[in-house]
């Protein structure tokens, strides 16, 4: 530290140099600096000690709004789904009803109509119609003998008033000609029943129909005991056998409206119900519902096919499609519960129109039930619902 020292009057001075100033400068800065810190502490203590609403109004601006709506129940067509396989209505089986043989042709093809008594394939009848001449040749020797019994009665009873022959005789001659009579029965009913046979050789079909199937070839030997050679759908008539589970059915009646889709196609087939199974299976708890169908070259025996049947009406919940969500589980929908925070609610659908969706199970219809915007909330999530009218 550098100092000058000078005398005045006999006295010596000190005289501080610039240095002392520097220093007394920044000791000035650095109380100041440090006296706004502590004002600007002082003053974010007391603000946060004092009013903690701002922290509370932050967290809840950070909710979500989420438009719900409290669904209510509606009266709607009360709707089931049900899978199952098409089917002939009325399917009919055709065999050999004769004695068979080799068939010699097969007049008809899968797909076909044909009427009652129409024949299918033909069978050799060759030792048949033989036999067949025969016995029409026996009826005719049966009325031979007839003819000639009964002109030898005729004329026994002219003689038998003038004596020439007994009444023995003319009982004798009724009897010959009464056993000529039944022997002509006889020879007319052989042939006949040869007939029948020769007309049961032919495969015919038992009603006016659709042949579905054929399994019979040309020259191949059938019997009564070669099985089904034909199948036939009676009248071409089609039908669904719906699996329905054991409460879907109980609720089930005949005449029920059914619209049908065979898989691979977009078009639907209308239908009723025509019969409920009286009995469900033990083992699926599941029973068969039968849909009468008209024919349609698309509905294919065999084939499988999803339906909608609408039996009644029920009052129940009605949702936008926009809320109602579908994973691996299952649909299901989110809801708001007392504090505000989504929960996830399975259900399961009803009818579903182009706007709406009922809900036959899962909900009660007092729910907040959040309408969009689903896909991007988590269970357990809170959020501010802004209440929506049903419907929109």
């Amino acid at each position: 530290m550098n100092h000058d020292t000078g005398s005045v009057s006999g006295e010596t001075v000190l005289i501080e140099g610039p240095t002392d100033d520097g220093r007394r400068r920044r000791r000035l800065i650095i109380v100041a600096v440090v006296a706004v810190l502590a004002i600007v502490a002082a003053a974010m203590l007391l603000t946060r000690s004092g009013d903690p609403a701002p922290s509370a109004s932050s967290a809840a601006d950070q909710a979500p709004r989420v438009t719900v709506i409290v669904p209510g129940r509606a009266s709607v067509d009360r709707a089931v789904t049900a899978t199952g396989t098409l089917a002939a209505r009325r399917e009919m089986p055709v065999g050999v009803a004769g004695e068979g043989g080799m068939v010699t042709a097969v007049l008809v093809e899968p797909g076909q109509w044909v009427r009652a008594g129409q024949v299918l394939a033909t069978v050799d009848r060759s030792v048949q119609t033989q036999t067949a001449a025969s016995l029409a040749a026996q009826v005719n020797v049966a009325k031979a003998d007839l003819t000639l019994a009964q002109a030898e009665l005729d004329r026994a009873e002219q003689l038998v008033g003038r004596g020439f022959i007994s009444q023995a005789d003319v009982q004798r001659r009724i009897a010959t000609r009464d056993a000529a009579a039944a022997r002509l029965k006889v020879a007319n009913a052989a042939a006949s029943e040869q007939r029948a046979r020769n007309n049961r050789l032919d495969i015919r079909a038992p009603a006016a129909g659709l042949v579905l199937t054929r399994q019979v070839e040309p020259g191949q030997i059938i019997s009564s005991a070669s099985g089904t050679l034909f199948r036939m759908a009676k009248g071409g008539e089609m039908e669904m056998r719906a699996q329905l589970a054991e409460d879907d059915l109980v609720k089930l009646r005949p005449g029920a409206r059914v619209s049908v889709t065979p898989v691979g196609s977009e078009t639907k087939f209308d239908g009723e119900v025509w019969q409920v199974s009286p009995v469900i299976d033990p083992q699926t708890r599941q029973g068969i519902a039968r849909v009468a169908l008209r024919y349609d070259p698309a509905l294919r025996p065999g084939g499988f096919a999803s339906a909608t049947i609408v039996g009644g009406t029920a009052s129940v919940p009605e949702l936008p499609q926009s809320a109602v969500l579908s994973d691996e589980k299952g649909n299901y929908v989110y809801i708001a519960d007392k504090d505000n925070v989504v929960q996830r609610r399975d259900v399961r659908l009803g009818t579903v129109n182009d706007d709406s969706v009922a809900i036959a199970s899962g909900l009660d219809g007092t729910e907040k039930v959040v309408v969009s915007a689903g896909a991007f909330l988590n269970p357990g999530q809170k959020i501010a619902p802004v209440l929506g009218k049903p419907g929109v």
